[in-house]
């Protein structure tokens, strides 16, 4: 019974490791996206004011919309976010990352 309960311990470590590790590459890809596409005039962190002043920060982002909401606009092509910012389209594993990525900024 004890070597049982050993390995299910084990499986729960592994399994909470490897899921563990997904999120963190997943946030790793959003923010890698956001600095090569979105930085540029969001600001992207924790902190700090956007290079373009009608750009909201991403952890306003956050706060104003819900993840799933932003997601869904990133794969359908958000046409106009500020004035001054280019229509583009994602695809479905990019929009993940950048929206898990930017809701990670809340927490």
């Amino acid at each position: 019974m004890l070597l049982k309960s050993g390995f299910l311990l084990f499986l729960f470590v592994a399994i909470a490791a490897r899921h563990a590790l997904a999120d963190a590459t997943l946030l790793e890809t959003g923010r890698l996206i956001a600095e090569a596409n979105c930085q540029r005039c969001h600001s992207i962190g924790r902190t700090g004011d956007s290079p373009f002043v009608e750009a909201p920060a991403f952890r306003v982002v956050a706060r104003i919309y819900k993840a799933s909401d932003l997601e869904e606009a990133l794969v359908e092509g958000i046409v106009v976010g500020h004035p001054a910012m280019p229509e583009f389209q994602m695809t479905a594993d990019q929009a993940a990352a950048i929206t898990a990525y930017i809701d990670s900024l809340t927490r």
